[in-house]
């Protein structure tokens, strides 16, 4: 066979060594996508439905909020349950919880199923297939070699999810009305059943043993979150992941209700959900080859402390449509490029039986974050007639998190992979 140049001989292991595990994690992705997309969308239809159905804004976003804690208090629940039933399972039944949901909305009349619907019912599925799942199913799905790309692929992949649904949602609710913007919403659900059928075929591959220091593969579920709360990295990564929560769930339900404050065109809020997915997928794939060449709780750090900064610019300037664009490409760049670092610093860590749950404790914090992010910039809104107040509050927040994120992971610097296996 003839000799591959250079560029060949390092492009195609990285095809072969995917090739094998393509239909997991084409399926992990369209679950991501969607359940991502819908979740980050539902903020367009905020407006319409709240003097719709007589509800107030701060209602809307309790749900939101409600959905968030239920999520991130589900995730670790439904991580373990993977170890014991298996990925597909699990996320068949996520995929029938967000129908459900959806359904619920779009039916309703009052305050209980918007709460129930928009808030239990999509944030036990959010458990069942989003990052945490997505992020399990491709980290066992292939090598160490290639893990941190590969996340960082899915991802990005992932991130399309809202640049698909959001001009779909708003498009349907500007000329038919909300309830049938939901209810196209329901249809675009009904595609993860069969990809989570697909990604869960890798519940049939044999868990590689674990070499990493704190490797707790016979562990029990208990034994092994005793042991991720006692590791100081992990518990700082998460508090710092607490504040991440908060910046993009505010942003994701408020940012189309502040764009009809400043009066800018309504589509112009599906048009900024759209951008940060598009830019989602470069910076996800940036950040997922980074993560596998440097420090990811530093990374992480700096992700934080670049969104910060870009909310103060953004919110300290007149909203226009072409800084309003311009604010959701950088965003979108920034947003979930933490996913990739965060998955591949905790199977550094702790290994791969036990990823799921750990990531679903880690995320259980961020949640806490998103709650406030929703349901407290609602109640900063209505109580102070703006969202000064709200804004403000998340740079500093996200300041302080990102370089106490960053110093930390300076004193105590991790190895990557390749260095790991040296």
């Amino acid at each position: 066979m003839a000799a591959m140049d250079g560029a060949e001989h390092k492009a195609a292991p990285l095809l072969q060594v995917l090739r094998p595990a393509l239909p997991i994690l084409i399926g992990a992705s369209i679950v991501l996508t969607l359940s991502m997309g819908l979740r980050q969308s539902l903020g367009i239809f905020m407006q319409p439905l709240t003097r719709d159905i007589g509800i107030s804004v701060s209602d809307f976003t309790l749900a939101i909020a409600v959905q968030n804690l239920a999520w991130g208090f589900l995730q670790p629940f439904a991580g373990a349950l993977t170890t014991r039933y298996g990925f597909r399972l699990i996320m068949m039944v996520g995929a029938l919880l967000y129908m459900a949901g959806l359904a619920l909305m779009t039916g309703a009349h009052g305050m209980v199923s918007i709460m129930i619907g928009g808030g239990v019912l999509i944030g036990a599925s959010l458990a069942c297939t989003a990052t945490a799942i997505a992020m399990s199913v491709t980290t066992r799905a292939v090598p160490e070699t290639v893990r941190s790309t590969t996340l960082g692929i899915v991802s990005a992949v992932g991130s399309l999810g809202a640049l698909l649904s959001a001009p779909i949602g708003q498009a349907l609710s500007e000329n038919l009305g909300w309830r049938f913007g939901l209810f196209g919403f329901v249809l675009l659900a009904v595609l993860m059943l069969p990809a989570a059928w697909y990604a869960g075929r890798v519940d049939k591959i044999p868990l590689p043993k674990s070499n990493t220091p704190e490797a707790i593969d016979d562990a029990t579920a208990l034994t092994a979150a005793k042991t991720a709360f006692s590791n100081v990295s992990f518990v700082v990564m998460s508090c710092a992941f607490m504040v991440c929560g908060m910046q993009l769930v505010f942003l994701t339900t408020h940012l189309p209700s502040y764009l009809a404050i400043c009066g800018l065109d309504p589509m112009l809020s599906a048009q900024t959900l759209g951008m940060i997915g598009g830019f989602n997928v470069l910076g996800s794939l940036f950040f997922g080859w980074a993560g596998q060449r440097w420090n990811k709780l530093a990374l992480l750090g700096v992700i934080y402390v670049l969104r910060s900064l870009t909310i103060a610019w953004y919110f300290t300037l007149p909203a226009t449509p072409t800084t309003t664009l311009l604010f959701g490409a950088i965003m979108g760049f920034l947003w979930l490029g933490v996913s990739p670092l965060a998955a591949g610093a905790i199977a550094e860590m702790f290994g791969l039986r036990w990823q799921a749950m750990i990531q679903g404790l880690s995320f259980m914090v961020h949640q806490l974050g998103s709650f406030l992010g929703a349901y407290g910039g609602g109640l900063l809104y209505d109580a102070l007639g703006s969202y000064t107040m709200a804004w403000r509050l998340g740079v500093a927040l996200g300041l302080a998190g990102g370089i106490i994120q960053i110093t930390f992971a300076l004193i105590r610097p991790s190895r990557p992979p390749a260095l790991k296996a040296a």
